[in-house]
C-alpha cells in the first residue's frame, strides 16, 4: 500500500515539480518547489529560404536517385555472360532500394513544404546522372552504375553541411542513411572490376 507521502512524490513527480531531494543518507530534504519547463516546439524551426535552397539540393538527388534506379532496373533486364546470375539479382537489390529512396526523398522536400519534382522531364533536366541508351556489356554496365553511386555519394555530401547550418538535422539523418547505402553499392561494385 502507498504512503501518503509516495503518492504525493509520485503526483509532483507527474506534474514536473521537484519537493523533495534525497541526502545518501537517505533522509528527506525539503527544497523550494522547482518547475521545470519543457520548451514549447517552434511552429517553423527551419527558415522558408533554407526549406527552398535545402528542397533544391534534396530534388537533385531525388533527380539523380530516380534515373540511378530507372538505369539500374534496365540493366537488371538486360545484363548477360557467366555472372548473370550475380548481377541480375545484385542489380533487382539495388533498384527496389532506389526506389523506395525515391519516395523517401520526394516526402523529405514535400515535409519541407516545397514541391518535389514528378515528371520524367523535370529529373532529367536537374539530374547530373544522364541515362543511358541502348544495351552494354556486363562489365561496362558495372562501371556504369560504379560511377552513378559516385556522383550520388558527392551530391549527397555537399548538401549534408548546407542541412546541417541549418539545423534541419531530419535531412542530416535521412542524407547519412543515404550515404551509406550508395557507399556500401559503389564498393560492391567496384569488387567485381578487380
Amino acid at each position: 500500500m502507498e504512503t501518503e507521502k509516495t503518492m504525493l512524490f509520485k503526483k509532483n513527480f507527474e506534474n514536473n515539480i521537484e519537493h523533495e531531494r534525497f541526502t545518501q543518507d537517505g533522509n528527506p530534504t525539503t527544497l523550494i518547489p522547482e518547475i521545470r519547463t519543457v520548451p514549447q516546439p517552434q511552429e517553423k524551426s527551419i527558415k522558408d529560404v533554407d526549406q527552398k535552397n535545402i528542397s533544391r539540393a534534396l530534388s537533385i538527388v531525388l533527380a539523380n536517385t530516380y534515373i540511378l534506379y530507372l538505369k539500374t532496373q534496365n540493366f537488371h533486364w538486360n545484363v548477360t555472360g557467366s555472372n548473370f546470375l550475380t548481377l541480375h539479382t545484385l542489380f533487382m537489390n539495388q533498384y527496389n532500394d532506389l526506389a523506395l529512396a525515391n519516395d523517401i526523398l520526394a516526402e523529405r522536400i514535400r515535409a519541407l513544404n516545397q514541391p518535389a519534382p514528378g515528371s520524367f522531364l523535370e529529373f532529367t533536366e536537374i539530374a547530373t546522372i544522364k541515362e543511358e541508351k541502348g544495351v552494354q556489356k556486363a562489365e561496362k554496365m558495372i562501371e556504369t552504375l560504379h560511377a552513378d553511386q559516385i556522383i550520388l555519394i558527392q551530391s549527397i555530401r555537399n548538401i549534408i553541411p548546407i542541412a546541417e547550418n541549418c539545423l534541419d538535422f531530419t535531412t542530416v539523418d535521412l542524407l547519412t542513411q543515404r550515404l551509406q547505402v550508395h557507399e556500401k553499392n559503389a564498393w560492391m561494385l567496384s569488387s567485381f572490376l578487380k
